[in-house]
């Protein structure tokens, strides 16, 4: 990347975020004329504005937004391409930048911290926590590498590959009725109070519960939201309320009198998925995804 494509990109990306030249320069450690000029000059290679300012206001338009969104993810590729180069030399570690949501089977981080590569003897895994919609658009933003997430978006943008599936889990009273049972129906939920996760932590699967429930004529008497899985046990233990949770959440609250059942039922099905962008041609990155699903396969194969 040449120094001048560097130095307009910095400067459009810090003026898009402080949306004032002071600040935008004082950022970037360059004075407040020298960052009037680049975007001078990349405007004119470009041929059009990717600001409308006068003396009150500088705002983005749309072709400045556009333009942003890939200069960012140029930025952050050149500088990871820089520290790939500087470890090989410094026979120092390569790091992958991997999200997972803070409920994904323990199974799967257990798994993906044991891999090892044979060409990357260096590597280092950088393990974040991000709920599950919100790693896709941290993926997407070039900031992770690679994220394990629950039913990702399909996108052009995006290459994904299944490494599990699993049930929702219901969790009771001991001395609830459906624990006598082994798993449990959506059925057999009916007119009882829910638990479940708010909407906005993952928008597609909550509404496929509830479609779900909907189609099926199973109504709830009431549905009460959390966030995380902990904070169901009050509700759960006293019986006035059952919980919709994933394996990992089930794990943490099946304590003291609670229990989990499985919930059969087909349409409701937890499809976990290794996803990374499209465009990220990284040799580390596609060594490890093999690794990793080799490994899952493996494990579950023993």
């Amino acid at each position: 990347m040449a120094r001048n494509e560097t130095k307009y990109m910095e400067s459009v990306v810090a003026l898009s975020e402080e949306l004032n030249f002071s600040r935008a320069a004082e950022k970037i450690r360059i004075s407040q004329p020298m960052i009037t000029k680049n975007l001078a000059d990349v405007e004119a290679m470009l041929g059009f504005r990717l600001f409308e300012r006068d003396r009150r206001s500088v705002q983005v338009n749309r072709a400045g937004k556009a333009y942003v969104q890939q200069a960012r993810l140029a930025l952050l590729y050149g500088e990871r391409a820089l520290n790939a180069a500087r470890a090989v030399v410094q026979d120092a570690d390569v790091i992958l930048n991997v999200g997972r949501s803070p409920y994904t089977d323990p199974f799967l981080i257990s798994t993906l911290l044991a891999v090892q590569l044979r060409k990357f003897p260096h590597f280092k895994i950088d393990l974040s926590s991000q709920y599950s919609y919100d790693l896709i658009h941290e993926l997407l933003e070039g900031t992770l590498d690679l994220a394990i997430a629950t039913e990702p978006p399909r996108s052009p943008a995006l290459s994904t590959i299944q490494v599990a599936e699993s049930p929702f889990y219901i969790a009771m009273r001991e001395a609830d009725e459906l624990a006598a049972q082994s798993e449990v129906t959506l059925d057999q939920m009916k007119g009882r109070a829910w638990i479940l996760f708010e909407r906005r932590l993952h928008p597609p699967l909550y509404d496929s519960i509830m479609r779900v429930a909907e189609m099926r004529k199973v109504t709830p008497s009431r549905v009460q939201h959390i966030i995380a899985p902990e904070e169901a046990y009050p509700f759960v233990a006293d019986g006035s309320a059952i919980a919709v949770v994933v394996k990992a959440g089930a794990l943490r609250i099946a304590r003291n009198g609670l229990t989990v059942r499985p919930l059969t039922e087909n349409d409701l099905m937890l499809r976990t998925h290794l996803a990374c962008r499209s465009d990220n041609q990284s040799k580390l990155l596609s060594e490890f995804v093999k690794a990793f699903v080799l490994a899952v396969g493996a494990k579950r194969a023993a």
